[in-house]
């Protein structure tokens, strides 16, 4: 491959970024203009000040994902391997994938209602559990392929030498699967950082996580604020990858 080739991909990859940290320091973009006509860091200082709050929304979003894909990893880790050595295998893995028969908007509709009696309507309690709705499932996916007769050997040697099931899982299962469960944990992250529909319907607003704050700029043709949360909500996935490559594989 030419290096003229490369240049090409390597500008056709970083373009949408470069277009996006471009638009979240502009100003005023007046047609047929080809660039914004001021230019100012202003925007990023509403991240840390002003009205706008960008700086709670990236607080719920990071906590809000960070919680989900730690629930989401650890107890699909521990379904999973129960599914795998059950008799019934391929029946309770079929119903793994029944949340996904809707669209996450018509989950949160079907929701709903529950939500609004258990209490967890318009809260930040309620927009996480009904994040699990998709999260978890895709786990338990996830890890279906993870589990074989090899890891089970490895657990009953464990027992033979007078183990638990504790120290089988801290000892053997939890080191083997060190990196599926960093990729699995990276994947629910990025489900529950980049999820709209349930967010929205079972946080009605209260819950303003930064998706929800690009969709609510888009709508009021805010674009030089969609920008820059959107320059905000690509940062910490990219990061997160960063850290998913050098650190834990490489570790």
């Amino acid at each position: 491959m030419s290096r003229t080739v490369k240049a090409m991909l390597v500008g056709l990859i970083l373009f949408p970024f470069a277009f996006l940290l471009m638009l979240s320091v502009g100003r005023q973009w007046p047609y047929p203009a080809l660039f914004p006509q001021q230019w100012s860091l202003a925007n990023w200082a509403m991240v840390w000040g002003g009205s706008e709050g960008l700086s709670n929304s990236v607080a719920i979003s990071v906590l809000l994902s960070t919680s989900v894909a730690a629930l989401s990893t650890g107890t699909s880790f521990w379904v999973s391997r129960h599914i795998a050595y059950h008799p019934k295998r391929e029946a309770w893995l079929s119903m793994a994938y029944l949340p996904y028969v809707f669209a996450p908007v018509i989950l949160a509709a079907c929701l709903q209602f529950f939500f609004i009696l258990a209490g967890l309507y318009g809260t930040f309690g309620g927009v996480l559990v009904a994040q699990l709705f998709i999260t978890f499932p895709y786990g338990v996916i996830f890890f279906s392929s993870f589990w074989n007769e090899r890891l089970r050997n490895m657990e009953q040697l464990v027992k033979t030498l007078g183990g638990n099931s504790r120290q089988a899982y801290a000892k053997v299962l939890i080191p083997v699967a060190r990196g599926a469960l960093a990729t699995c944990f990276f994947q629910l992250f990025l489900i529950s950082w980049f999820e709209y529909g349930l967010t929205n319907l079972i946080g009605v607003g209260k819950v303003p996580t930064l998706t929800i704050r690009v969709f609510q700029y888009v709508n009021e043709a805010n674009l030089f604020l969609a920008a820059l949360a959107s320059c905000l909500l690509v940062f910490p996935p990219l990061l997160l990858l960063w850290v998913n490559r050098r650190v834990v594989f490489k570790g």
